[in-house]
């Protein structure tokens, strides 16, 4: 298996690593019965960690889809290089990094990281054209 689908394959875990603390700290703050019922009604929003808990989880699936499309596509084109392998090295371990310092609420940190797993992204994207 080529590196960039190896951390694609990782990067599907991450996500679910994202989705997984977002609904167990919504839960936590919400309550048990509010994540076993049907959510009708004004939803009580999320404060703190919990808050960009589900705000670092909604912005990897935002990029990860375009990061997907870009690690398939380019392994079936066979265009992958030691570039695009390196690429995708640095956006899986740039959104590994992200998610806790997002928690943690450390803004500019936060944003270096997401540039870094851009830049990455971008190193696969280049491959296509």
């Amino acid at each position: 298996m080529t590196i960039e689908l190896t951390m694609l394959a990782w990067s599907v875990a991450l996500g679910l690593v994202h989705v997984l603390l977002a609904a167990a700290l919504a839960t936590r703050q919400r309550g048990l019965k509010w994540n076993a019922g049907n959510r009708d009604g004004e939803v009580k929003p999320l404060t703190g960690v919990a808050a960009r808990a589900e705000r670092a989880s909604r912005n990897f699936l935002e990029t990860f889809v375009f990061f997907a499309a870009a690690v398939l596509a380019v392994v079936l084109a066979h265009r992958n290089t030691a570039h695009t392998a390196l690429g995708a090295q640095v956006y899986f371990w740039a959104r590994v990094a992200y998610g806790p310092v997002y928690a943690a609420g450390i803004p500019y940190l936060r944003t270096l990281i997401w540039i870094a797993a851009f830049w990455g992204f971008l190193q696969v994207l280049e491959a296509l054209f």
